[in-house]
């Protein structure tokens, strides 16, 4: 009997160390080329790493790994080798060029070419599909070279070109007049959405910001009590999410938008940059952070790099410290969680709460912005995160509407 479901495409990845990156990081950024690879329904088989001062101009790797490569795709019959880094349109010929010479078609991808396959999967609105196809457009056209080297020993007659030069010039005009229709479409939807945007200006607009897969939406689900997408995948959300939330009668706007993550294609921030400003004309800022990850801190400073390449890093903001509930507990004393003896199960409500303590402890002294420590799948500490949101949207409302309480009711407000 023959499955029918679809068979999951195969690849192997490939990463360069150079100097500026340790054997951790690399590890750490193979693991999430992984999860993107997983988040494309691709098969990782195996990884490929090699230390050199800088990727090899020719193939990105030296000959001898190539070498390495080429032999377990062919073994294994891989469908496709995967590249950690952006590669040139030589790169990508003359990776081609030797696998040609054994006779074997594989797909070369790098890593924007991945990101953007899972934004266009994820696109549901007109305006981010529009979006992925133009950063689509901008990626593929100075790759274009490549798509006719097989027609490179066809050649037309005494003064004429050969047909893949024709073919070429053919699709390069096809794909910039593509190109040029796709941002006209774009302004014609800027326009709309700005329109509805300079509607909203009577309220206060907080935005949701994080790495890619840190829970911004099942947050989104806790506080604005409406059903959004969310999932253990990377860019489960990739269209703007807006929701009208009310604390003690005050409303105000949460939005949720696009994931940042490390090397994320240029043209993908241009193409969203209508998408990115909801975060960019936000009063208030909730900065969703896995503490259960590793390397968070390397997320933190991924995020407010984005935010300070689109103008929104003075924003007030909120430092929502997630996933307390999987925070790993090393260094947490958890000789007193056990209830009762034996293998009875731990109590989560005490682990939770000796998590909190610790972490609060361990960033005390870090200054600014406001941080706030919980777990929105279990539920755990939003009534704090809720409170830290009010007391700014308060801040922020009564700058919109000066006269909604005199300054002394505010005062008591703001004490209890």
């Amino acid at each position: 009997m023959h499955s029918t479901e679809e068979q999951k495409e195969t690849a192997v990845l490939v990463a360069v160390q150079t100097q500026k990156q340790s054997a951790e990081q690399t590890k750490e950024y193979l693991d999430e080329l992984a999860f993107l690879a997983d988040t494309s329904q691709i098969d990782t088989l195996y990884t490929f790493t090699q230390k050199l001062e800088k990727p090899e101009n020719r193939t990105y790797v030296g000959k001898g790994k190539l070498q390495d490569i080429i032999a377990f795709v062919i073994d294994q019959d891989v469908d496709m080798v995967i590249f950690d880094d952006d590669l040139s349109p030589i790169q990508i010929r003359n990776i081609e060029t030797e696998f040609a010479k054994f006779q074997k078609e594989v797909k070369i991808l790098d890593r924007s070419l991945l990101i953007l396959n899972i934004f266009a999967m994820r696109a549901q609105t007109v305006q981010a599909r529009t979006q992925v196809e133009l950063a689509q457009q901008q990626y593929v056209l100075p790759r274009l070279t490549r798509m006719w080297s097989h027609l490179s020993k066809q050649r037309g007659g005494v003064g004429m070109r050969g047909p893949g030069e024709k073919e070429l010039e053919t699709d390069r005009r096809i794909a910039n007049d593509r190109i040029s229709f796709l941002k006209e479409k774009l302004k014609q939807i800027d326009k709309q959405a700005f329109t509805q945007r300079k509607n909203r200006d009577k309220m206060v607009r907080v935005s949701l910001v994080g790495y890619t897969n840190v829970g911004k939406s099942t947050l989104m689900r806790r506080l604005a009590k409406a059903d959004v997408f969310a999932e253990n995948k990377l860019f489960a959300t990739v269209d703007a999410t807006v929701r009208k939330v009310t604390f003690e009668t005050i409303p105000f706007l949460l939005s949720d938008t696009v994931g940042f993550i490390r090397k994320l294609p240029t043209m993908l921030i241009e193409s969203f940059k209508s998408t990115l400003d909801e975060v960019r004309e936000a009063d208030i800022l909730l900065h969703v952070v896995d503490i259960s990850h590793p390397n968070y801190q390397e997320h933190i400073d991924v995020v407010n790099s984005t935010l300070a390449d689109i103008g929104a890093a003075d924003k007030p903001t909120i430092l929502v410290f997630n996933k307390i509930d999987l925070y790993s507990t090393e260094e947490v004393e958890i000789h007193d969680w056990q209830i009762g003896s034996g293998d009875e199960p731990v109590n989560q409500q005490i682990r939770i709460q000796k998590v909190t303590e610790f972490l609060k402890n361990s960033f005390m002294n870090l200054p600014q912005p406001t941080t706030v420590f919980i777990s929105a799948e279990q539920k755990e500490n939003i009534d704090e995160l809720r409170d830290a949101i009010l007391k700014l949207v308060k801040d922020r409302h009564i700058q919109i509407f000066p006269n909604w309480l005199n300054e002394e009711e505010y005062s008591v407000i703001s004490e209890q």
